[in-house]
């Protein structure tokens, strides 16, 4: 058996949540020192509430922002549990809301977590294009991954994917 780990995925539509968005965001920020930092390690605090880079990010835009609807959201469900099992990765919950998406995956330890968010955002456009028109992005450049370091870590990286307000789609391994 292959050794694995665990993560916990996070990405948005693009331009639905902005770096600098007063409800928190990951992406990397300037600290005091002028030095770059991404706090992404699990128990991180998120980043928050800075305009600037807000208005920065805002007008860097090159395409209308995305909000899923319910259809679109179905079509990338279906579509990570189809990549998961291509890729022999384990999915024991995912969560798609209008402007995010959140999935615990476990894959082998040698699986990098740019692949695993790469695949899972590269198939759902795929996806989303053949379906409901092309778009040149459906996604936020980058996304967050978090390993979670231990069982009790999933199970509450579960229970918060499940738990998710205003999902147009949830869905937990049976």
């Amino acid at each position: 058996m292959v050794p694995t780990r665990t993560w916990l995925l996070t990405w948005t539509t693009y331009g639905a949540w902005l770096p600098g968005d007063p409800r928190g965001f990951v992406s990397p920020v300037v600290t005091e020192s002028g030095s770059r930092e991404l706090h992404n390690r699990y128990g991180d605090r998120y980043d928050a509430d800075m305009p600037g880079l807000a208005r920065y990010a805002r007008s860097a835009m090159k395409e209308e922002p995305v909000r899923l609807t319910p259809e679109q959201a179905g079509a990338v469900a279906v579509q990570f549990r189809e990549t998961a099992a291509v890729r022999g990765w384990h999915l024991p919950a995912l969560a798609v809301m209008a402007n995010h998406v959140h999935l615990v995956v476990a894959a082998g330890e040698a699986t990098p977590t740019g692949k695993l968010i790469g695949d899972f955002k590269a198939y759902s456009a795929r996806r989303l294009n053949a379906e409901f028109g092309r778009r040149e992005r459906w996604w936020t450049e980058r996304g967050s991954g978090r390993l979670l370091p231990d069982d009790r870590a999933v199970g509450r990286a579960v229970a918060y994917v499940l738990s998710q307000e205003r999902p147009l789609v949830v869905w937990a391994a049976g």
